[in-house]
């Protein structure tokens, strides 16, 4: 338990096995790696040398560059974790169903291949992916609607990058990814933002439909021919042919983008998932039923500030601090908090979806 102590006078974590050296070796620092870092990346990709502009000023890191050190935060982060509570699509989603952490994790893998293989960097664009839904309300999309009447203009990626992620300290290029990664936003100012808002797209389009396909709702021989005859039937088909298209683009053009044939397959999956996924009778009636449970908790804390914890209250505007704390509450969380303080019957709050 306590580690092998060897002869060097090294603790090893293991207590039996051949030592292994991995020496000679210089060890190196953040400048080092940055040095390395700017010989490798393609001209136009984001340098962490020259970044890390943050909104209060912090000395560098010995080891880790400015962005890889947004993505440890956003990792390490309460807002982080509680994305494993947040739906997706599902709500209370049953085994192997999508939240909102896997999802963001998904999203990381998609962006960060394609980074990888487009010598764009990728701390950032993993910084950036992990962390673009962390402004995500319970209930999925429809917490956006829900808080929209308070906070007019609600957008989940503005407030993730403005309020969720304001302790953290992140810096501009991390903020700026977040903050427009949604495609009804600016065009994000670095390449790596641009590639995620590309990966999120085509990550929760694929996801989406195989976590629809696993509940029933939909067949995957249900997906038109002409989509399905250019990105398959299946996700993993789906990933491979998206990514592949993206990387020819961005080497063959040299902008962060997909062709115009493969453009149209995303948009028509797209399409599909709304049609025959998230406008479904059963869909609009739970974002429904979760708009008006968040909409009376945030006007219960707003009225009775005094139940808000001491670190959720304080603020100038009473009304802000109740969206922010329901806005980071976890959907059971919120179903508990509509019981014990609305005093809602179980019967009125959103079902899970039964599988089958």
């Amino acid at each position: 338990m306590a580690g092998q102590r060897a002869s060097t006078g090294v603790r090893q974590a293991h207590a039996a096995g051949d030592r292994i050296v991995v020496g000679p070796t210089t060890v190196l620092d953040r400048e080092g790696r940055e040095a390395i870092e700017d010989s490798t990346l393609t001209s136009g990709a984001t340098r962490a040398f020259g970044s890390g502009r943050r909104l209060r000023s912090e000395e560098p890191d010995p080891w880790r560059t400015c962005f890889e050190r947004d993505r440890d935060r956003i990792l390490h982060s309460t807002a982080f974790r509680r994305l494993a509570g947040k739906t997706q699509v599902f709500i209370f989603p049953a085994d192997h169903q999508r939240t909102r952490l896997t999802h963001a994790l998904e999203v990381t893998q998609v962006a960060s291949a394609i980074a990888r293989a487009c010598r764009l960097n990728v701390a950032l664009v993993e910084a950036i992916a992990l962390g673009h839904d962390c402004g995500h309300g319970p209930g999925g999309h429809a917490s956006e609607d829900a808080l929209g009447v308070f906070i007019p203009n609600f957008d989940h990626a503005v407030w993730g990058a403005d309020v969720t992620a304001a302790p953290l300290n992140l810096c501009a290029e991390t903020l700026d990814g977040i903050r427009n990664h949604s495609w009804s936003r600016p065009t994000p100012a670095t390449p790596e933002g641009q590639v995620v808002g590309l990966a999120d797209r085509v990550a929760y389009c694929a996801h989406d439909l195989e976590d629809a396909c696993h509940s029933g709702i939909v067949n995957e021989t249900d997906l038109p021919p002409e989509i399905a005859g250019r990105c398959g039937r299946v996700r993993s088909a789906q990933l491979e042919a998206f990514i592949t298209d993206i990387v020819e683009t961005i080497a063959r053009t040299g902008t962060v983008g997909m062709s115009e044939r493969m453009g149209d397959a995303l948009a028509g999956l797209r399409h599909f998932n709304h049609e025959r996924i998230y406008l479904r009778p059963e869909s609009l009636e739970q974002a429904d039923t979760v708009i008006a449970m968040l909409r009376a908790l945030v006007e219960h804390y707003a009225s009775r500030p005094s139940d808000l914890p001491v670190a959720a209250s304080g603020g100038d505007d009473p009304l802000r601090d109740a969206v922010a704390y329901v806005d980071g509450m976890t959907d059971r969380f919120a179903c508990l908090q509509a019981v014990s303080l609305l005093r809602w019957r179980e019967d009125r709050l959103p079902r899970g979806h039964d599988v089958g």
